[in-house]
């Protein structure tokens, strides 16, 4: 199997890519820095600078949508939005145009998103793929745009998964930017703690995209998130346990909303999000208690 990856060095790609070359498939990754990339990747991945680099007659079986700046570092401005909104819809577009002018299209395109796209909530309800009562806000129009891009791919006969993703643990991304403080004894709760955070960790998402790609009558919407969402108070608590340091030290949200200002809704809201599609069509998590997902996490 050939796949076309974007986003291909980051956290989550780059876990997806030695997944996939592990089982003898072949990967192409596109990206702005090749040399880099070729770096970190190894010999074994084929590195392009731009999809002109693929020829028509060229046949690929899968596309994996991953690429887009990173969305909480720092404050939503308003030319900090139209980033986060071209980086993720531009290459989007760019892909459909690849798609509609190869000679043999892929089976599947699967796309990237997130659980962001319920909007910040602050109740308990739980959110399954169907659920209709989403927050508007900048977060849940740029998922939902994203996703609208990627669908098109529909009209072209091209299979369409899109992955609402969590919290991803493992050694990189949210975690490893928590961890210093923790290590320390200085983490605890963001806020009053009681928001909700739907996590994954890095094998089961990468579990999921490569059951999405497997799966040929799977197609639409998936929440990538393990079953048991929590609450970012026993988020902290469960973390400081595995870390076996106290974990108490309350971060005020006001602190977050003057550091980041909107985009602090990510970190004192949240969302309860629930895989019921995954869990239906068959999927097995390797992690759904938070616990083990995190030691795995920290020990890796």
């Amino acid at each position: 199997m050939k796949v076309l990856i974007t986003g291909g060095t980051g956290f989550i790609g780059s876990a997806l890519i030695a997944s996939l070359q592990g089982d003898g498939h072949e990967v192409v990754v596109l990206t702005r820095s090749t040399g880099r990339a070729a770096r970190k990747l190894g010999s074994g991945v084929r590195v392009i600078e731009g999809l002109g680099a693929i020829a028509n007659d060229e046949m690929l079986d899968a596309i994996v949508n991953l690429a887009g700046a990173p969305i909480v570092d720092r404050r939503w401005s308003d030319a900090r939005k139209q980033l986060l909104r071209d980086s993720r819809l531009q290459i989007t577009r760019d892909l459909l145009r690849l798609i509609e002018r190869l000679d043999r299209r892929p089976g599947v395109l699967v796309s990237g998103s997130a659980v962001g796209y319920y909007g910040s909530q602050d109740n308990d309800h739980l959110l399954t793929e169907e659920a209709d009562d989403f927050v508007p806000g900048f977060a849940h129009q740029l998922c939902a745009d994203w996703e609208s891009e990627a669908l098109q791919a529909e009209k072209l006969g091209v299979r369409v998964c899109l992955v609402r993703t969590g919290i991803v643990l493992g050694p990189g991304g949210a975690l490893a930017k928590m961890l210093p403080a923790f290590r320390l004894g200085l983490g605890g709760p963001i806020g009053n703690g009681r928001q909700w955070m739907s996590w994954v960790q890095l094998a089961d998402e990468v579990g999921i995209i490569r059951y999405l790609i497997d799966q040929k009558t799977l197609r639409g919407p998936f929440n990538a998130c393990a079953p048991e969402a929590v609450s970012n108070g026993e988020f902290s608590r469960t973390l400081g346990r595995v870390l076996k340091r106290p974990a108490v030290l309350r971060v005020p949200a006001l602190a977050m909303k003057l550091l980041l200002g909107e985009a602090s809704e990510l970190l004192v809201s949240g969302q309860r999000v629930y895989p019921r599609r995954l869990l239906d069509a068959g999927y097995e998590f390797q992690y759904s208690q938070l616990e083990p997902a995190l030691e795995a996490s920290v020990k890796r």
